[in-house]
């Protein structure tokens, strides 16, 4: 089927996502291999697009084993998709005009270098973040969760931390389930870093010398629509929530070698990942290990802690200094 054939995009459903979608619609319930073994496409991504398809109303998940898929009814699925649509559209039309407001407010009152711009484009989100590093001489922090504009290598990074310029950043843990960025991550703390995690960061942002903000107005992916703002209360406020979120976030990087403590180096970096609540696949796909093989070494960690769950393990190193 070509692509001027699909038309569920309009609804918000991926081009990929509707040939599944009609795949599954042709015929009687069908398991994910059978499929694969049909279209050729790989389970991985089917088991994805299902899914999603799922979360849509498309299709059901029957119960019994194997489990099979089985397409909903087009007509009720897509009219509520819809409905959702304009409801979207509606709250874009509202969000516009309560921007538009602030701006205008903002704008009357505001002094110089202060105010809202709405951005609407990735390329425009990438650019300016670039130059909010630029035009920081003291401060960038940061609340760093999946979806990305740019690719997560930052060599701006490391040159403005070599400048003296402070970096605090706080990441989510879903952060660390894209391949690499453990790597990437760990390399920036060496460079200077301040680096934390937390579960449940509510926001993309990052904040220049405590007087510019840069964040997206939506989580979803692309991210199409975000705001960069100047001296204003609002900004204030975002430095507020980004002090309250350090303080509750993890480090990191592991602390260094306490008397008697018997971790190395590679046990240490477990057992800080292990508390920043990244999940144990994820934790082994960054350390390259197989996740049985971790959890074995988790396992004489938290032994060694006298501990049964991560709860208690974070409490006894903590004792003991080794976080």
């Amino acid at each position: 089927m070509e692509d001027d054939e699909l038309v569920f995009g309009a609804v918000g459903v991926a081009p990929f996502d509707e040939r599944v979608y009609r795949t599954v619609l042709a015929g009687p319930p069908v398991t994910v291999r059978d499929l694969a073994e049909r279209t050729g496409w790989g389970t991985e991504r089917l088991h994805s697009a299902l899914a999603r398809l799922r979360g849509h109303g498309l299709v059901s998940r029957l119960s019994g084993r194997p489990t099979r898929w089985a397409a909903v009814s087009p007509t009720a699925a897509l009219a509520a998709l819809v409905r959702n649509a304009h409801a979207d559209l509606g709250r874009v039309t509202e969000t516009a005009a309560e921007l538009e407001a602030v701006y205008r407010a903002l704008g009357e009152t505001a002094r110089p270098g202060e105010g809202v711009e709405l951005l609407t484009s990735a390329d425009e989100l990438g650019r300016w973040f670039a130059r909010l590093q630029q035009e920081a001489t003291e401060e960038i922090m940061s609340l760093d969760r999946p979806p990305y504009v740019l690719a997560h290598g930052n060599p701006l990074q490391h040159t403005l931390l070599g400048r003296g310029v402070r970096y605090r950043t706080i990441y989510a843990p879903e952060s660390f389930e894209i391949p690499g960025n453990l790597d990437d991550v760990t390399g920036l703390s060496q460079a200077g870093e301040e680096a934390r995690v937390l579960a449940g960061v509510p926001l993309k942002m990052s904040v220049a010398d405590r007087r510019i903000a840069l964040l997206p107005l939506y989580l979803d992916s692309p991210i199409t629509r975000s705001v960069v703002i100047r001296g204003t209360t609002l900004v204030d406020a975002l430095v507020t929530l980004f002090e309250r979120l350090w303080t509750q976030a993890v480090p990191l990087t592991a602390a260094g070698p306490q008397e008697c403590d018997p971790l190395d180096a590679e046990d240490r970096r477990i057992l800080n990942l292990l508390l920043s609540g990244l999940k144990d696949e994820t934790i082994a796909r960054q350390l390259g290990t197989s996740t049985r093989s971790l959890r074995r070494r988790m396992r004489v960690l938290l032994d060694e802690l006298g501990a049964e769950n991560r709860f208690q393990a974070g409490v006894q190193a903590a004792r003991r200094g080794w976080v």
